[in-house]
Order: C-alpha cells, then sequence, then structure tokens
C-alpha cells in the first residue's frame, strides 16, 4: 500500500511541493498544518486533505512527514519533546519518516535526527537549491542528507519533486552544503548589484552591460535569475531579502566555528541585514539592488 505523506509549513514552497506530489503524480496527501491557519485550510480544501489543527493529528495521520518551516526555532517547535505537554511532530512517532526541507543550522537539523530516532522515528534532510517554480514542477535540486537506507527508501517520492537528488552523507551535511550554496549565491547577488549600480552611476546602457557580463567572466547563474529584475526594479518575491539574511549569517557563523575569516560573506550579510532594517526583508533577494542603484533610497 502506498505510503501517506503530510506537510508541516504549506507556504508556496511546501504548497507547491505538496500540489506536485498530489496533481502530478496521485499521492495521497492526508494533511496540511500551517502556523497561519487559513492558508493551511485553503490548501488542504484544493487538495482534498485533512486541516490538521494540530502538530500530533499530523503525524497520526501519515508515514511520511515532510517539514518545510522558516527557521531554527520553528523546527525546534514542531520536533519538541511531547514529554512537556507541548503539541509536536514527535506525539506518538514511532515508525514515522519525517522529511525536512528548510534552509537551517546545520546542529539544528542533527538536533532534529536526533530527538526523533529516540522517539522511534526517522528523518532525512532534504534542502533546497530552487525556487518556487522548480518546487511546482518537480525539477528541485535536493541536496540530502541522513541515513542511506532511509534515503534509498524514500526514493520514489523525492524523484517526483526532483530531478537531481544528491546524498551528501550524514545528518547535518545537507545543511552545511546548501549554507555555502546559499552564501555564494548572495555574493553573487549582491556584487551583480554593485556592478549594475555602478553601471547606472556611469550612465551605461544596462542592457548592453547585462549582455557583456553574459559573454564574460562576470556571468553567473544570478545574472539570469536576477540582473534585469534589478535593473528594472521588479522584486516579485522568489527567495526573499529576509531569507538571504538568514542564510548569509548561517554561513558566516559556521566560517567563524571553523575559524576562517570570510570578508565577503561577511559584507553580504551585512547588505541584507541593511535592506531587512529597512523593512524590505520580504522583497525578493534582488531588491539588494536597491542599496546600491544611485538614487532609490532617496
Amino acid at each position: 500500500m502506498p505510503e501517506t505523506i503530510a506537510f508541516v509549513g504549506v507556504g508556496r514552497m511546501g504548497a507547491n511541493m505538496a500540489r506536485r506530489l498530489k496533481l502530478d503524480h496521485g499521492h495521497v496527501i492526508a494533511s496540511v498544518h500551517d502556523v497561519h491557519g487559513p492558508t493551511a485550510a485553503s490548501l488542504a480544501a484544493e487538495l482534498g486533505a485533512h486541516h490538521a489543527a494540530s502538530l500530533a493529528e499530523v503525524t497520526a495521520s501519515a508515514d511520511i512527514i515532510f517539514t518545510v518551516v522558516t527557521d531554527d526555532a520553528a523546527q525546534l517547535a514542531v520536533f519538541a519533546d511531547p514529554a512537556s505537554g507541548a503539541d509536536s511532530l514527535l506525539t506518538r512517532a514511532k515508525g514515522k519518516t519525517f522529511v525536512n526541507c528548510a534552509t537551517l543550522t546545520p546542529k539544528v537539523h542533527v538536533e532534529c535526527a536526533r530527538r526523533a530516532s529516540a522517539a522511534g522515528a526517522s528523518t532525512l534532510e532534504a534542502c533546497m537549491a530552487s525556487s518556487i517554480p522548480q518546487a511546482r514542477n518537480g525539477t528541485l535540486y535536493l541536496m540530502c542528507a541522513g541515513e542511506p537506507a532511509t534515503f534509498d527508501r524514500l526514493q520514489p517520492v523525492l524523484l517526483h519533486l526532483s530531478n537531481a537528488l544528491r546524498y551528501v552523507g550524514p545528518a547535518g551535511r545537507a545543511a552545511q552544503v546548501k549554507a555555502l550554496v546559499n552564501m555564494v549565491m548572495n555574493i553573487n547577488t549582491a556584487g551583480l548589484a554593485e556592478g549594475l549600480g555602478l553601471g547606472s552611476a556611469l550612465g551605461l546602457d544596462l542592457d548592453m552591460l547585462r549582455e557583456v557580463f553574459s559573454q564574460t567572466g562576470a556571468n553567473s547563474q544570478v545574472l539570469k535569475t536576477d540582473g534585469e529584475d534589478m535593473q528594472n526594479r521588479a522584486h516579485d518575491c522568489y527567495f526573499s531579502g529576509a531569507h538571504a539574511a538568514k542564510d548569509s549569517t548561517i554561513a558566516w557563523n559556521l566560517g567563524a566555528e571553523a575559524g576562517l575569516a570570510l570578508p565577503l560573506a561577511a559584507a553580504t550579510k551585512l547588505q541584507y541585514d541593511r535592506l531587512v532594517a529597512l523593512g524590505r526583508g520580504s522583497l525578493d533577494k534582488s531588491a539588494v539592488a536597491e542599496l546600491t542603484f544611485p538614487g532609490r533610497l532617496d
């Protein structure tokens, strides 16, 4: 009998992953839960799933539970100790499998794996290096970590979400790799913003400049995804500035723990921290260009 699936955290990424599994591949989405109840209720109605009012209900409803939450605190909260009286995914979790997709501090993934194991459950990190369209289309790039047997068992489901699975090692490793991916991406984004901002200040044709960038060592994936948006101030959110600030902090802290000075990562973190402080953290990460193009903060 096919395993049933549930989701905790059904913002744009989680919701589109659930849609992909249900609408395109016929998986049973037993329940969905979100801290914003109306969001979960709407998706539940769309997919014919149960809107779970509690985390314990989610665990009771399904064999595989995906978590797609915002940050370390949210992840630790959904894996709280049930003995404390807290609502928790670990309530009667023996035999369940949790697939944790959020970008978190690696130590948090390790701790959640430890807590789940103590409850008789298994976990897998499935860190995503893609965005909303890829979640809906099943073309996520997934970096996975945990027990190899768990990864192998979940591959049939994961391959309906991803066209590129990569197993990278034990718990915590995928989060480390994802932190480095986002560190380099965010540095590239901030660097592109400065290049285009300076081009604007010099009065250069930015269409021409982006074309030259694309044919030289200045080319990057970020140029393809963000360059025109920076030029046109089109910052509809696919990956928010607030998330860029959070992820830059994770990477910077990993560098500090390793005894490395990461001046570019530190400078990028400060730029995204500034964007958030200006109340623009809900915009796409491309909005870092607002800090560098002349006249945009006037």
